[in-house]
């Protein structure tokens, strides 16, 4: 089983579909928590680690071989505590951000909560590093989309993030920070490449299980 913690509900019905259009055979089992993406907002990502651990911890003992974090503000937090949990903990945008520093050293990073910006640019710049490959990272904070996002209008959230994705120049690849900005994916009109997080997140994950 594989046990999926995100920061926001919506997140599930996405990883659910995914599940069922990919690896069907696979089980999942999500926990909530949204008040650890509010303190991580408020205080940092370390702020909520002690926390973070006990929702793994909870994972385990509802029998998770892996556990996949979704938020990526506290994805490194996460990831960190593999080695206290017993499981693989893997973050859903180390993928992705593999891919990005293949693609070209330009990369752009978008995202629409700020605490976003800094974790995301340096596991770009980490799996640059481990491949040997120069690496430029830029960010970008698309504005009033995460009100949006609050308010419920997911349609709208998308297409500000396609938008924005649109008017980026001189990059090589855009990556979409946040595991709910998948959507503005295939809204994008630029010929650049646009990497969104979920599905090899989610098979990176499914692989972990598959090992154990």
């Amino acid at each position: 089983m594989l046990a999926l913690l995100h920061t926001s509900p919506v997140h599930v019905p996405v990883f659910d579909a995914l599940r069922d259009d990919t690896r069907p055979e696979l089980e999942l089992r999500h926990l909530v928590d949204e008040e650890l993406l509010v303190r991580a907002r408020a205080e940092g990502p370390e702020a909520v680690a002690h926390d973070v651990r006990a929702r793994l911890r909870e994972a385990v003992a509802a029998g998770a071989r892996a556990v996949l974090c979704t938020c990526s503000t506290i994805g490194s937090v996460a990831e960190a505590s593999a080695d206290r949990i017993g499981v693989p903990v893997l973050r859903v945008d180390r993928p992705m951000a593999r891919a990005a520093v293949t693609a070209g050293p330009r990369v752009t990073v978008l995202a629409a909560l700020a605490s976003t910006l800094g974790p995301t640019a340096a596991l770009v710049v980490e799996e640059a590093h481990r491949a040997g490959r120069p690496v430029e990272v830029r960010t970008l904070l698309v504005e009033g989309a995460w009100a949006r996002f609050e308010a419920g209008d997911p349609k709208a959230y998308a297409r500000q993030v396609a938008a924005a994705a649109d008017a980026v120049t001189g990059a090589d690849v855009i990556v979409l920070a946040q595991a709910s900005m998948a959507p503005a994916e295939r809204l994008t009109t630029t010929t650049v490449p646009v990497l969104s997080s979920p599905r090899a997140g989610l098979a990176a994950g499914a692989e972990r299980v598959g090992r154990r």
